[in-house]
């Protein structure tokens, strides 16, 4: 076997691959942020961007190796898209959106009170889930304003990076297998939602 195809099916070259998916499906994104086509919840990724940062050292400390690498990038991508939130980003705050981001920032520090990263990682993957409901919530009533490209995108790498990891525990597995399934069912409650007759009429754009 060739050596370009032997490190791609290596765990290092699966984790490349993941890896480099985070950029190409978070650029699509950021650009259509920019165009003002896409209006991210600014809770959901403040605490994304928390909770991605959390999970990569949590999998360094485990020997995750480069089923680690997409997190890492992930983050840095977070971090972008915050930024462009602030200016570009949605500016409806419902009373539901404010309880879950309470709850998600207060649920953040207990990772803290364990020195197991398997503990660690089961938390912030149930905070993941919280933070996904005012994006959820928006996405209902705006199914036009999100880039599902990245969403699908971000579960495929988190699929791909399961293969890649060196260790596979709890703590190294947990958190990529829940938030690929739950990009999945974000991505086809969306779908579901742009095929509705009266959501489709109040919003031609389709990113």
């Amino acid at each position: 076997m060739p050596a370009f195809l032997q490190f791609l099916s290596s765990k290092e070259g699966l984790g490349a691959i993941a890896g480099i998916l985070s950029v190409v499906g978070y650029t699509p994104y950021i650009r259509d942020i920019i165009r003002q086509k896409t209006r991210p919840h600014l809770f959901s990724w403040i605490i994304w961007t928390l909770l991605a940062g959390i999970v990569f050292f949590a999998q360094i400390a485990k020997g995750a190796g480069p089923g680690a690498w997409t997190t890492g990038t992930a983050t840095v991508m977070c971090v972008a898209i915050i930024l462009l939130t602030l200016k570009h980003g949605d500016k409806t705050r419902t009373k539901s959106d404010w309880v879950f981001f309470f709850l998600g920032l207060a649920a953040i520090p207990l990772w803290r009170l364990t020195d197991s990263p398997a503990l660690a990682v089961v938390l912030v993957t149930a905070i993941d889930y919280v933070a996904f409901v005012p994006t959820f919530r928006k996405s209902w009533h705006k199914p036009h304003e999100e880039t599902l490209f990245a969403y699908f995108i971000s579960a495929v790498k988190n699929g791909i990076s399961l293969f890649a990891l060196q260790s596979f525990s709890l703590a190294t597995a947990l958190f990529p297998f829940a938030v690929g399934l739950i990009n999945l069912v974000f991505v086809a409650m969306v779908f579901s939602r742009r095929s509705n007759p009266k959501i489709a009429a109040q919003q031609s754009y389709t990113p």
